[in-house]
């Protein structure tokens, strides 16, 4: 979000920066035209000056002689200011054209200067009135077209840098108006996009953790974008890490009520379960009874038993034994429980095994029995009309790894996160404790046990214990 508005101010900067070079520019060249306007109209009134002046000396020469007449130094002194103001437009810069005609207009009010001299000394000479006064009048004619044609010239110029000029200047002043309006429009823009990309996300964390507090640890923010990503991935993580807390809080709320039934039952049920015990045994031995009933008394012998296992099983769910780690090899104990418990099962179960080499490490040889010997016979007992079970060992990332595979029911997609939980059990007769205190004796060993389901059929469990190098044996 921090990019998007750093560019976004960045842009607002840029198109107003432009926007005010541009106005600068086109006030420069405006105030340069108005510079050349002012000189055009200067020239003009020099020029309308310059013929003013010189149809007052076409009015003296034609009056010459009468009592209207002017003074003769009056009249040159006209003449001369005419000559001034044709010198005052050489002090600006003209093209080569323009300069040219203003030597041809010099030279011409030179030449008329000369005649009304002529013209004007011609009183003292009465003859010569007529032929003097004659060509100083035909040169301020002529005098006269020419300024009229380069006033002419000035005028149409004048007209149409004037319209140049206002022109621009209304397109200045359009363009100032539209940057003056563009710029709250562009702000308020600007201002919406920004706080709309800051109070989605807020909003969606917020809705995110009323729903969390609200006990919806299921619940996990959709995928922000910018910075707010990075808050949405911790929220989930958060998400996560108190779904699981809570699961060990109810876990552990379990293993407590356990306990308390496990320690109720051992107290209410051992003592009359053994009397039960001893009573059958006896019965079994009385020489008098049919075969029926040792059958029956034999069979109550045998539930007896088995509701000793499930105590038991109880016990070590409810109070886990610390384990007593001691040094061995995970494959010599493998071998072991497979020579062991191999015998007796079904012949149309094949084994197959893989051991790697592995390091010693220590670990509790009686817990570690227990965890591999229920994986064995849960994974045998899934393959009721056979199949293959398959055992590999192997070494990685500072961790023993042990797998037992089989080609049987395997565990469904739905019981995958089940399959640990105390009591929940896929067996007919299953008390629904086996994983769940295989899991618990892994744990204690720092490990983790976990299932997956194999795409052949069959499911795959994996025992993964960390490895801790053995203590060197003192001298």
């Amino acid at each position: 979000m921090k990019r998007k508005i750093v560019i976004g101010l960045g842009v607002f900067v840029v198109v107003f920066l432009l926007g005010g070079l541009y106005i600068a520019r086109t006030i420069s060249a405006g105030t340069a035209d108005l510079d050349r306007l002012i000189t055009l109209h200067q020239v003009e009134i020099l020029r309308e000056q310059f013929l003013l002046q010189l149809k007052k000396v076409q009015l003296d020469l034609a009056l010459k002689g009468t009592d209207s007449s002017r003074s003769p130094d009056v009249v040159v002194a006209d003449v001369k200011n005419m000559e001034k103001r044709v010198d005052t437009c050489f002090q600006c810069h003209h093209a080569q054209r323009v300069t040219d005609e203003l030597q041809a207009l010099k030279g011409q009010t030179a030449r008329y200067e000369e005649a009304v001299r002529r013209a004007l000394s011609s009183a003292a000479d009465p003859s010569a009135v007529g032929s003097r006064e004659e060509p100083a009048i035909r040169i301020g004619e002529e005098l006269i077209v020419q300024v009229r044609e380069m006033i002419d010239v000035t005028t149409a110029r004048l007209g149409v840098h004037t319209v140049k000029t206002l022109d621009a200047i209304a397109h200045t002043r359009y363009v100032i108006y539209a940057t003056v309006a563009l710029g709250p429009v562009l702000a308020a823009i600007l201002g919406f996009v920004f706080i709309s990309g800051l109070t989605r996300p807020v909003n969606v964390l917020l809705e995110s953790t009323r729903r969390l507090k609200g006990g919806d640890l299921d619940h996990r923010v959709a995928d922000l974008s910018d910075e707010f990503r990075e808050l949405a991935l911790a929220f989930n993580d958060m998400a996560g890490s108190l779904k699981e807390q809570m699961q060990r809080a109810q876990r552990t709320e379990q293993m407590v009520v356990v306990g308390q039934l496990a320690a109720g039952l051992a107290h209410e049920i051992k003592n009359p379960l053994g009397g039960i015990k001893v009573a059958m045994q006896v019965l079994y031995e009385e020489a008098n009874l049919s075969k029926d009933d040792r059958d029956v008394v034999k069979r109550v012998s045998r539930e007896v038993g088995r509701l000793e296992a499930l105590m038991k099983n109880f016990l070590n769910f409810a109070k886990p034994a610390k384990p007593q780690l001691t040094e061995l090899n995970v494959n010599d104990l493998v071998n072991t429980i497979l020579v062991s418990s191999w015998h007796g099962r079904p012949a149309s179960v094949a084994l197959t095994k893989d051991l790697q080499p592995l390091p010693e490490t220590m670990a509790d040889p009686a817990q570690l029995h227990q965890i591999l010997l229920n994986l064995l016979l849960n994974a045998v007992d899934s393959m009721p009309n056979g199949g293959t079970l398959g055992v590999r060992t192997f070494f990685d990332q500072g961790a023993i790894s042990i797998e037992i595979a089989d080609t049987g029911r395997g565990v469904s997609p739905e019981h995958v996160d089940k399959i640990f939980t105390p009591f929940f059990t896929t067996k007919p007769k299953g008390t629904g404790l086996g994983l769940a205190i295989s899991k618990q004796l892994v744990e204690q060993h720092g490990g983790s046990i976990t299932v997956a389901t194999r795409p052949t059929g069959g499911s795959v469990f994996r025992v993964q214990l960390p490895w801790q190098r053995p203590h060197p044996v003192a001298a």
